[in-house]
């Protein structure tokens, strides 16, 4: 593994754990966290149940922490690390946010809008463009969805 490599891991383990942390308040286990070279900005929880807000994904959380952190909501040179692939909501604010680079685990077939069901951001048709490198701790981020969603799956079958 590369430095890169290693970092990558290393940032998607800490969004990995904000992830558990939203499972336990019953969010769907989204974690993530943005980061400047090196330096930790902010981390979070999907929290759209716990805050009555539908924009409260995770993503969207650490880039309003980031941009308060830096006093500017350009984000540029920034990572975002991400366990479940973006919707399009977040990949929009992660595109008027500037970010540089986006990581993260697990891909979604249907919602997802950096790779598998759009491609905004790499598509050439938007004035920015940022670099996504996908599949990063991609058997552990998959597993907690599936795992959360069997769980809700079965309490459902028992109410």
């Amino acid at each position: 593994m590369d430095d890169q490599q290693q970092r990558d891991h290393y940032f998607m383990e800490l969004a990995l754990e904000q992830a558990r942390i939203g499972a336990e308040h019953g969010e769907v286990p989204v974690g993530a966290v943005l980061v400047n070279t090196d330096t930790l900005l902010a981390q979070a929880a999907n929290s759209p149940i716990s805050l009555s807000d539908p924009t409260a994904h995770a993503e969207i959380l650490v880039l309003r922490k980031g941009a308060r952190l830096m006093g500017n909501y350009r984000l540029p040179g920034t990572t975002l690390y991400v366990t479940l692939e973006p919707c399009i909501m977040c990949m929009g604010a992660i595109l008027h946010a500037r970010v540089s680079r986006l990581v993260y685990g697990a891909t979604d077939p249907k919602t997802g809008a950096a790779t598998s069901r759009y491609q905004i951001g790499q598509d050439g048709l938007l004035n920015h463009q940022l670099q996504v490198v996908s599949g990063v701790c991609q058997d552990q981020c998959a597993e907690l969805i599936r795992l959360f969603f069997r769980k809700k799956r079965q309490e459902n079958r028992t109410t």
